[in-house]
């Protein structure tokens, strides 16, 4: 059996609430009874569905109890707010484990991959905790908190934002002994009437919860680095910062790919920390793997990581699914190398994956299909259609676009360029497929709300087919 992470009478206290039926333990905490666990507790919230009309289900899967705020089926916590609930059950895990060292990691571009990369190294280093998925808002902070075991020795957790305001509570939350910016693009502008400006003030809110005495990991190379570190500073916190600078504690001097793009190979990074010479593997390709590790090894030191353990992590440390991804498609006569970037898409990532795209050697083609980048605000058009300038100096050879905003980069495309153009993913995704070949390099990348994932499950499929073939 898991060990407790609740009682009720814990839960009770925490949350201010009355018990309704039975004491039980919880070894969980679920918010969907999608991916419920026996054991856990299930915590009904409003939405769209409302929490409460899934009890029975939560129950009839082995739900070990419900935090509710109307009278449910089983055993029950009743209190008057369940989100109000659960932060407090949050910060009851928070405060019930004063040994945790706590990272935050906000950030325009790479947070996701950032914070899993922590998570590798404090796997190493101990009991470790962390965000799921892309757990990073109003609910998915508290949540993680909620199922913050008692033993463990460090956590990280992802935070995101839309608008201003959004990351100050939830670092409040979280009370982080170090938090990393991993840097500030034009993501969300059209929720800032001052622009990209604003989002800058937006993150630099993340230091507003750390702890006396945290650490304050900053991108030098940020247009923003000053905003960010006059706010940084206000609060106490010690700066430390990664880029290309002489200055800066962890220096990146130079990010070699894996050789002639193999699949499965190692990226070397060269770098100085803290002054010293540092060349070590990783298995990321994108050239912004180069910064990211450095903002991950800061972070692993503020969080008492030990060097050793964080190189090692970063020498295993596979791309996330959506974020970088690469696979083998294998067709009859041949295969081709899908980069699935499918996930999410905003100016700053898509010039970094074009120009890593450009820097591979490749016998075939160098194709991307692209979909909308989202929340870009009045400037939308300009820059999809600036998309044009990085993709001519990759020398990508064919280029597809789905969506009405990526309509302004198909325009500005030379003909010799054009691939294929759609109005939706789904439309796009026969074209690209129609025209892989064994050889290609083909990219695929744009937010998750365009649906670029439509366009590499359709390449992804391929290869399954050619299996079944066999």
């Amino acid at each position: 059996m898991a060990e407790p992470l609740w009682t009720s009478d814990e839960i009770i206290a925490a949350t201010r609430g009355k018990l309704a039926g039975k004491p039980f333990v919880a070894t969980g905490v679920s918010i969907d009874t999608r991916t419920i666990e026996p054991g856990d507790l299930f915590v009904a919230l409003g939405g769209v569905r409302d929490g409460h009309e899934f009890v029975e289900e939560a129950m009839a899967k082995g739900a070990a109890g419900v935090l509710a705020s109307r009278q449910v089926f089983g055993s029950a916590v009743m209190v008057d707010d369940v989100l109000k609930a659960l932060e407090r059950l949050g910060a009851a895990a928070r405060d019930r484990a004063p040994q945790v060292r706590r990272g935050a990691v906000p950030g325009s571009v790479g947070k996701t991959s950032v914070t899993q990369a922590i998570v590798a190294g404090l796997k190493l280093a101990g009991r470790a905790h962390s965000s799921v998925k892309s757990y990073n808002n109003h609910i998915g902070v508290p949540l993680t908190l909620a199922r913050m075991p008692r033993d463990t020795e460090r956590a990280v957790f992802e935070i995101g934002m839309n608008h201003a305001e959004e990351i100050r509570p939830l670092t409040r939350m979280v009370r982080p002994h170090a938090a990393v910016v991993t840097t500030v693009g034009p993501v969300h502008v059209e929720n800032f009437p001052d622009g990209e400006a604003g989002v800058a003030k937006a993150k630099a809110e993340v230091f507003a919860g750390l702890e006396v005495g945290g650490v304050a990991v900053l991108n030098a190379d940020d247009r923003w680095f000053d905003v960010l570190k006059d706010e940084a500073l206000k609060v106490g916190a010690a700066v430390r910062t990664f880029g290309h600078g002489e200055r800066c504690d962890a220096r990146l001097i130079d990010f070699q790919g894996a050789p002639n793009g193999t699949e499965g190979g190692h990226a070397v990074v060269q770098a100085r920390f803290h002054g010293k010479g540092l060349d070590f593997p990783i298995l990321q390709t994108g050239f912004h793997w180069g910064l990211n590790s450095m903002a991950v090894l800061l972070m692993l030191e503020a969080l008492e990581v030990d060097l050793g353990d964080s190189l090692a992590a970063l020498g295993s440390f596979e791309p996330l699914e959506g974020r970088g991804a690469e696979r083998t498609i294998r067709l009859p006569k041949g295969g081709f190398t899908l980069i699935d970037e499918s996930y999410n898409a905003n100016p700053i990532s898509m010039a970094a994956a074009i120009a890593t795209l450009g820097a591979r050697a490749t016998s075939g083609r160098k194709i991307v299909a692209l979909t909308d980048m989202l929340e870009l605000g009045e400037e939308a058009p300009g820059f999809h259609a600036a998309l044009a300038e990085p993709l001519a100096a990759a020398k990508v050879d064919l280029v597809f676009c789905a969506g009405p905003l990526m309509k302004s980069l198909w325009d500005a495309l030379p003909p010799t360029r054009r691939g294929g153009y759609a109005e939706t993913a789904a439309e796009l995704a026969p074209l690209v497929v129609r025209t892989a070949e064994p050889g290609d390099v083909v990219m695929v990348k744009g937010s998750n709300g365009s649906k670029a994932g439509a366009v590499a499950a359709a390449l992804t499929a391929l290869d399954a087919r050619s299996g079944e073939a066999g």
